[in-house]
């Protein structure tokens, strides 16, 4: 595996599925894989679970770590032939290719601008750090796709299972602020690759990317959606149509006891931070069916089984 970017990097969910509740059952059983090689992170944005996550399944694998936070005094140029006689100090050539000298993996955290939509949703960012980078390259968050965070949202509901298909429903909620589609792309992507019953339900609007949302049933009314769902993931996203724009704060979108009591007496999920009372209300957050710290804790599986993957299938670090 020379990079994870997405779903598409996965010749088979299922067996990742298998192979991750194997690593958290025991931990420490590939302890001495990653010796003498390290994990590098560069985040262009700040973190917190991904960052210390990925810091803590490096470990369990014996990897040393080398992480950075850039977003401030790097400023990074990745046009060709420019003259760079402005702002930006280091061309994404020699950075990408100067950070690989000091790792045997390369993780990268770039958020979306929001603002141009084209390039946004090409993975620009990222996708120049592969095509410079001289060793594997792990998405940490893209610009479009956060695909650490819904592997760690596929074993959570894997181990939550119950008997029957399972109904899994994705909820746009309101936030103050504008945030990237990445996690809902992200999870509606894997969703598809599950054997669910997934829904996607939204304020007119609020449609996701059709690539990420094709063969998903959309529902516009919060209330049917619910109804008999075994899970409900809360999440909010700015409108992919009037690109980057926050259309609605409408708060009846609000994740609250009274909407829960309508699903399969469903597990609340998200992906945090969260905005308590503005996504979720504190009853529902801090209720039993609330598996949120799950998500936090499968974080760790799921960068830990990629990480085993990228050593064992590529040549790294000899």
């Amino acid at each position: 595996m020379k990079q994870f970017t997405s779903i598409h990097d996965i010749p088979d969910l299922q067996i990742l599925l298998n192979e991750a509740l194997e690593i958290k059952k025991n931990p420490y059983s590939h302890e001495q894989l990653g010796k003498r090689k390290t994990l590098g992170m560069l985040f262009l944005n700040p973190s917190l679970r991904t960052r210390w996550s990925s810091e803590k399944a490096a470990i369990n694998l014996g990897m040393s770590v080398i992480s950075s936070t850039a977003e401030q005094g790097w400023s990074l140029e990745f046009g060709e032939n420019i003259v760079m006689d402005g702002t930006k100090v280091e061309h994404i050539k020699e950075a990408a290719a100067v950070v690989s000298q000091y790792c045997d993996i390369l993780g990268v955290r770039c958020f979306a601008s929001l603002d141009d939509k084209e390039l946004d949703y090409q993975d620009f960012v990222l996708k120049q750090f592969i095509k410079y980078a001289k060793v594997p390259v792990v998405s940490l968050e893209s610009a479009i796709l956060h695909p650490l965070q819904s592997f760690a949202d596929c074993i959570t509901i894997a181990e939550h299972r119950p008997a029957h298909r399972p109904k899994v429903v994705l909820t746009w909620a309101p936030h103050p602020k504008a945030l990237p589609q990445a996690v809902a792309n992200s999870f509606s992507e894997w969703m598809q690759h599950m054997d669910v019953d997934f829904v996607v339900t939204h304020p007119k609007g609020y449609e996701l990317a059709p690539r990420f949302s094709e063969n998903t049933l959309v529902e516009y009314d919060q209330n049917k959606a619910f109804a008999n769902a075994d899970f409900i993931y809360a999440k909010n996203w700015s409108s992919y149509s009037d690109y980057g724009k926050v259309l609605s704060l409408d708060k009846n979108w609000t994740v609250t006891p009274e909407k829960m009591a309508l699903t399969n007496n469903a597990k609340f999920m998200h992906c945090l931070p969260v905005r308590r009372n503005m996504i979720v209300t504190d009853s529902v957050l801090d209720s039993e069916n609330s598996i949120i710290m799950e998500q936090v804790a499968n974080r760790t599986v799921a960068m830990q089984t990629i990480l085993k993957r990228m050593i064992c299938t590529t040549d790294i670090g000899y």
